[in-house]
C-alpha cells in the first residue's frame, strides 16, 4: 500500500499550525497492548519518532484539541438499509466523537455531493437531517465526497483536529476528482479519515422491511405476531438485485480507498451490517481520538516534494503496537 501512496503525489503544499510559527507535521498515535486495548499515561520521553529512520525530536502536547468533525454518508440506492440504521447517531457523531468543544457537519453523496448540515454542536440538526435521508442516485461518488469534507475542513480555524468519518462502500464508482488530488489534500491539512465500510451485496439482506426475500428477524420482534408486521413491498420499490454479487465482483477491480487513506492518515477502517455493529464502530473510533498521542514536530529540510515515513517506538516497550500516519511530503 506505502507502493501506492509514493506514486500517487510528489508535491505537497504548507500544514497547518498547531500553537507554532512554522509549520508542523502532526501525528496521531495510537498505543494498543497485545489484546488490543489502548494504553494510556506514556510521557513524551517514552516515544521515539523516526522520520526516514533517523529519530527526530517531538512535542506531545497535553492540550485536548477540539475536533471538527465532518460525517460523509454514502446515499446511493444500494446504501438504502445502511442509511435506515443512521437515523439515531446524530449523538454519537456530536457528543461522542466531537464531544466538548467539538463541531460536527455532515453531508451525503451518491452521483452528487449535498451539504446537509454545516458545522453545529446540537445533535438534534444532525439527527434530523439522519432521520431525512434517502437514496438519491445509482453512483457512489466517494472521492468526491470526501474532496467536499476536507473542503469545508479547510475553512475551520487554526488550531483544531480536522477528523473525516466515511460511511460508504471502499472503493469509488463514479467520481470526478482524481485520487492524487485528494491524497494532496488530506496530507496538506493533517486530516485524519476514519472509515464505516460495508458490503452493498450483504447489507440489502438486513433491511428489515423487505418481506420477499431472506427477511432478517429482529430479535425485538421475536414472538410477536407475525401476521401484524408482514407487509408487502411498495409497488415503485425495487426487489433485491439478485445481480449485486456480480456488479460486487466487478468493482474488486477498484483501489481499495478505505484502506488507502486510512492508513496514510493514521486512522482505522471497521466494517459493520447491523444497527449494533455500527454503533459499536462508532463508540471505537470515539475511543481511539480520545485516547491518541498528538504529536508534533517541524518538517525535516530538504528537497521538495519527498516522500518522508515516520513510525513512533515506545522505549524499550517492544510489546505494544504503535499507530501513526505513514508519512508527509517534504516542502523545504
Amino acid at each position: 500500500m506505502r507502493a501506492v501512496v509514493l506514486c500517487l503525489l510528489s508535491t505537497c503544499a504548507a500544514w497547518p499550525q498547531f500553537r507554532s510559527t512554522v509549520p508542523l507535521v502532526v501525528a496521531p498515535v495510537t498505543i494498543t497492548d497485545a489484546r488490543g486495548r489502548i494504553v494510556d499515561g506514556m510521557e513524551p520521553s517514552d516515544l521515539i519518532l523516526y522520520d526516514n529512520n533517523v529519530p527526530r525530536p517531538i512535542q506531545a502536547d497535553v492540550a485536548v484539541y477540539p475536533i471538527s468533525l465532518v460525517v460523509a454518508v454514502e446515499s446511493s440506492q444500494s446504501s438504502k438499509a445502511i442509511l435506515d440504521k443512521l437515523g439515531g447517531s446524530g449523538i454519537l457523531f456530536s457528543q461522542l466523537l466531537a464531544a466538548d468543544q467539538g463541531e460536527t457537519a455532515l453531508i451525503s453523496f451518491s452521483d452528487d455531493v449535498t451539504q446537509l448540515v454545516d458545522f453545529t454542536s446540537d445533535p438534534d440538526d444532525l439527527t434530523h437531517e439522519l432521520k431525512r435521508m434517502r437514496p438519491d442516485g445509482g453512483g457512489a461518488a466517494v472521492l468526491d465526497g470526501l474532496r467536499k469534507a476536507l473542503d469545508m475542513l479547510a475553512h475551520r480555524k487554526p488550531g483544531r483536529r480536522l477528523i473525516v468519518l466515511m460511511i460508504s462502500e471502499s472503493r469509488d464508482r463514479s467520481s470526478q476528482v482524481k485520487l492524487p488530488d485528494v491524497v494532496q489534500q488530506v496530507q496538506h491539512l493533517n486530516a485524519a479519515v476514519y472509515w464505516l465500510t460495508y458490503s452493498t451485496t450483504l447489507s440489502q439482506y438486513t433491511d428489515r422491511r423487505v418481506t420477499t426475500i431472506g427477511d432478517v428477524e429482529d430479535p425485538a420482534e421475536k414472538g410477536k405476531d407475525k401476521k401484524k408486521d408482514e407487509t408487502v413491498l411498495p409497488g415503485d420499490t425495487p426487489p433485491m438485485n439478485l445481480l449485486a454479487p456480480f456488479t460486487a465482483l466487478a468493482h474488486l477491480t477498484r483501489p481499495n480507498i478505505a484502506e488507502l487513506f486510512t492508513r496514510l492518515t493514521g486512522a482505522g477502517e471497521s466494517a459493520f451490517l447491523t444497527k449494533g455493529a455500527l454503533e459499536s464502530a462508532i463508540h471505537a473510533i470515539g475511543e481511539e481520538i480520545h485516547r491518541q498521542y498528538i504529536l508534533t514536530f517541524p518538517p525535516a529540510a530538504g528537497e521538495p516534494g519527498l516522500f518522508h515515513t515516520i513510525r513512533v517506538e515506545v522505549k524499550n516497550r517492544p510489546d505494544l503496537k504503535v499507530k501513526t500516519r505513514e508519512g508527509y511530503w517534504s516542502i523545504q
